[in-house]
């Protein structure tokens, strides 16, 4: 049973796929220097691109990186993610990976290379539902039917529809994105919900507040960095900018 599929740039389909089974080693790097059918082997056809680059071993429901390289690091991207990434530096061996579609990115002279990984389906607990006693409460609430959650879900559209770097729309752009869902909204209404996000997602103390806290700067950029890291918004739930709201 394969656990885990690697998918070369220019892969032109399943013949030119590498599939891994748990327990599974592939190298990868500019050439081959293994016998002929001493395992897999991933050749990365660039100058810049050590001879023996790494390695990445499938396990049951994740897979491992290492970086055989003495000076670069690589940085493995979550695709689906909305920029999270997370790094293995030069030497690190086995790093667990723990997203289900990633792509490795090696740095290559002026290039930058990579391919991509397809891991097995996370698995997840099944509800059982209540077990009695005070329900936890909850870290971020959030009202997806308020106005709030549709400037939320504006922000942060650019980066979940695919555009982990995309910048974040202006205030004028967020309000021409919602004047079909929500006529009445202008400038002084997005501006207000963006204020009240950031007290409602502890981000800056309310205005009542005895202690006024430091000024919040980058609000926008900080409220989509904690709205993607804790999936506060998902890209399914941006059809709400397409609809009128209850």
């Amino acid at each position: 049973m394969f656990s885990v599929i690697v998918v070369p740039d220019g892969s032109q389909g399943p013949d030119t796929q590498l599939r891994l089974e748990p327990g599974q080693t592939l190298r990868f790097g500019r050439t081959d220097p293994q016998p002929a059918g001493s395992g897999p082997y991933l050749v990365m056809e660039h100058a810049g691109v050590s001879r023996s680059a790494g390695e990445l071993t499938a396990c049951a429901t994740f897979w491992t990186l290492t970086n055989r390289s003495r000076r670069q690091t690589y940085v493995v991207e979550n695709p689906e993610g909305a920029g999270e990434h997370m790094k293995v530096g030069p030497g690190r061996v086995d790093a667990p990976v723990p997203f289900e579609f990633s792509r490795v990115v090696l740095p290559a002279g002026n290039d930058l290379v990579g391919f991509e990984v397809w891991a097995p389906r996370h698995d997840y607990l099944e509800d059982t539902g209540s077990t009695g006693g005070e329900p936890t409460a909850l870290p971020f609430p959030l009202d997806r039917t308020k106005r709030y959650f549709l400037v939320l879900a504006a922000l942060c559209e650019p980066r979940l529809r695919g555009e982990p770097h995309a910048p974040l729309p202006t205030v004028e752009q967020v309000v021409e994105r919602l004047k079909p869902v929500w006529p009445a909204v202008n400038r002084t209404t997005v501006q207000w919900n963006i204020d009240y996000l950031a007290v409602k997602l502890r981000l800056k103390p309310p205005a009542e507040s005895s202690l006024p806290g430091p000024r919040l700067n980058g609000k926008k950029e900080s409220l989509v960095s904690l709205a993607l890291r804790f999936d506060l918004v998902r890209e399914e739930e941006l059809h709400v900018v397409e609809r009128q709201p209850r």
